[in-house]
């Protein structure tokens, strides 16, 4: 009797990580292939209650959902990157190497491929010792992975030290074509204390060791938005962008229940008519910036759907107070949700512009619909995203910080009028929008994944 194709997937434990790779396990069934995927004890968690409490079941969602441990504790912070980086690489190679081999006892259709986030190199090293196929997925820019393999020659030409330290401020390009980058804004120089940069580098490192024994290297994105950072990794397959809820009406992954009745809020106003603000998973505010940012979108005086995250389920669960009578007086005017299904407000034909952190698939998903971007980047590969809104795309605008380093609502106000009435923003973003998804439907990116189904059906 013939056996279905049995593929893992593993992410790495984090929001921007777990639901593209989740968007890739959905496509793959679809293609006829078997998908187990690991998550975390406690993003397992997470996930399966999330999902009993939108419209989707784990039984829907034709992947079945596994777990193992991380290495902390339940109650310690999975925001500590640094910490929690070094806990996984302790303990859960071993309890992977475990699962696998109890579901090959128990299940006719044996693993017979491991699907890798990037930022878990070692997973790649256990299909190597497995003898199992092996797929490396990098869930950012394909521009995060060309930085990620020139960190030897960063290290050369004097812009950071052997520990990831930068040495001086300057600009620099990894090829002519490429955007300029900042030595002081790369992706583990945004991250925590020096002590957590300092693992997170040595981290990319190792994955980038791992990544060599990958038959197939794949990434969210495309030729169409980076052509140059493709070019410096031609090994590195583009099937992007990798969309929830569009062909497939079911999507997973997400950390907490998406709240639908914002749609039904949105049909309610004109076109192109609501601010959309969402600042991902991990953006926090101090008190101050977060009542600029509330006051910032009551002067426009325009409707506005903002994302304000409870974190009910992290070690720091207050959140800052909103202005003083500031629900009252937006009472008719805005809405606040804690999770949104965001590819289904970005494809809303009422919304008009996306205030965002910037991560990248919030990047892809605000591209793909054709909505204009005002930037507001936390940390991470946030500001050189960024850079390919504002400065290459010219899809966005960026903030500016005031001496204390608060953007203040002044300075959102006139930003956020300037996207709005300068209607070439919408156009090109309608433009990179109409390339990307002709991409995605019927061009490179498609044929990519295809041939990527076809040589994991292989025998």
């Amino acid at each position: 009797m013939a056996t279905t194709p049995h593929v893992l997937a593993i992410p790495y434990p984090a929001q921007g990580h777990v639901i593209p790779l989740m968007e890739v396990s959905l496509w793959l069934v679809k293609h006829g292939i078997k998908v187990t995927f690991v998550n975390t004890e406690f993003n397992h968690k997470r996930v399966v209650k999330a999902l009993s409490e939108t419209e989707n079941t784990q039984e829907e969602l034709s992947v079945n959902l596994v777990s193992i441990p991380d290495g902390l504790e339940p109650w310690e912070n999975r925001n500590e990157l640094g910490k929690l980086t070094e806990a996984i690489l302790k303990v859960m190679p071993g309890n992977l190497e475990d699962l696998i081999e109890k579901i090959n006892e128990t299940d006719r259709d044996k693993i017979m491929c491991v699907i890798a986030d990037y930022g878990m190199g070692w997973a790649l090293e256990l299909a190597e010792k497995l003898g199992i196929k092996k797929v490396a997925f990098c869930p950012a820019a394909a521009a995060m992975l060309a930085v990620a393999i020139n960190c030897p020659k960063l290290i050369d030409d004097g812009i950071i030290d052997s520990d990831g330290r930068v040495l001086k401020k300057q600009m620099f390009q990894l090829s002519p074509d490429m955007p300029a980058m900042n030595s002081e804004t790369l992706l583990w120089t945004c991250i925590g204390d020096l002590a957590t940069q300092k693992i997170i580098f040595a981290s990319i490192i190792n994955n980038n060791i791992s990544a060599n024994l990958a038959d197939w290297t794949i990434c969210n994105s495309s030729y169409e938005l980076e052509p140059a950072a493709l070019a410096l990794i031609p090994n590195c397959k583009p099937i992007g962008p990798l969309l929830p809820n569009k062909r497939l009406g079911k999507s997973g992954g997400h950390f907490w229940p998406q709240d639908s009745t914002c749609l039904e809020w949105l049909d309610q106003h004109p076109s192109q008519s609501v601010i959309y603000v969402a600042f991902g998973s991990f953006t926090v505010f101090n008190e101050t910036q977060f009542q600029e940012l509330a006051l910032g979108l009551e002067q426009m005086n325009k409707p506005f759907l903002w994302v304000v995250r409870q974190d009910i389920d992290t070690v720091k669960s207050t959140l800052p107070n909103m202005p003083e009578g500031f629900e009252d007086r937006v009472r008719n005017l805005g809405l606040m949700v804690s999770w949104a299904p965001q590819q289904k407000v970005l494809s809303h034909p009422s919304v008009a512009c996306f205030l965002s952190h910037c991560g990248w698939n919030s990047t892809v998903e605000g591209v793909s619909n054709g909505v204009p971007f005002l930037c507001w980047p936390y940390f991470a590969d946030q500001f050189f995203n960024q850079t390919y809104i504002c400065d290459h795309w010219e899809v966005g605008l960026g903030l500016d910080k005031d001496e204390r380093g608060i953007i203040r609502k002044e300075q959102i106000k006139n930003k956020l009028e300037q996207l709005l009435t300068d209607e070439r923003y919408k156009e090109r973003a309608l433009n990179l929008q109409a390339k990307t998804m002709a991409s995605a439907n019927k061009g490179c990116s498609h044929k990519n994944f295809n041939n990527f189904v076809e040589w994991i059906k292989e025998r």
